[in-house]
């Protein structure tokens, strides 16, 4: 009996943490990404996802509507994302050139977010989003933008994304509740939006995972019972 009660419990342990890892894990290609719908310059919601998201810091504006147009396609969708941001989501503006902390902050914990920057610093002018040691990223995507041309952005610092006219896309590894940076170089202007993994984004709350295992836990008990020889 004890055997059997260390089997069931390892059992329940290893679907547990075999459930989560699927919901969490980062996809191995392109995957569909919800993008943000921006009402104002300090929030939005992801709306296939049920996220909200505000963000704090230089507040240069919001862009006008249907404008940028995120196209080509090839250069905001590419690598691990499958489709560019809609027009009709718009972006946050930025000028930079301060020393102000601008922060992302999701309603929900987000598993590998996706940002898409548009027309990063002009010919002459290195403009960059400089993130932190703990908000590792990868360029996805990156090429010239329909409205100005330019080139994709790059890496540079080892840990900020630099451009002069750059667009693309880039994909932060790991889970955040918040995404935070500086723009150190002026120019006027250049802007970022912010989305999710479809299916990958969302992490379940610890009590989703317990409430899996319980419910696996009473379905071994109760097999466990009708093997029971009745006397």
């Amino acid at each position: 009996m004890i055997r059997k009660a260390r089997f069931q419990c390892a059992f329940i342990g290893i679907v547990a943490i075999s459930l989560f890892s699927a919901v969490a894990a980062k996809p191995a290609s392109a995957t569909s990404v919800d993008w943000t719908t921006w009402s104002s310059n300090s929030a939005g919601t992801i709306g296939g996802l049920g996220i909200t998201i505000t963000y704090s810091g230089q507040m240069n504006g919001i862009s006008s509507a249907g404008y940028p147009s995120w196209m080509p396609t090839s250069t905001f969708s590419g690598g691990a994302v499958g489709n560019p941001p809609p027009s009709s989501g718009q972006m946050i503006q930025l000028t930079g050139g301060t020393t102000t902390v601008d922060t992302i902050t999701f309603s929900k914990p987000v598993v590998n977010p996706v940002m898409a920057i548009w027309s990063l610093g002009q010919g002459g002018i290195s403009a960059s989003f400089n993130f932190t040691a703990s908000e590792p990223f990868t360029i996805e995507s990156g090429g010239p933008s329909a409205e100005y041309g330019g080139s994709t952005i790059l890496v540079c610092s080892g840990k900020a994304v630099c451009g002069a006219e750059g667009n693309g896309t880039i994909q932060l590894q790991g889970t955040f509740s918040t995404i935070s940076w500086t723009n150190p170089v002026f120019e006027d202007y250049y802007g970022f939006t912010i989305g999710a993994p479809s299916s990958t984004s969302v992490v379940p709350e610890p009590a989703s995972v317990l409430l899996v295992a319980s419910g696996l836990a009473g379905v071994l008990r109760l097999r466990g019972r009708k093997a029971v020889p009745r006397g």
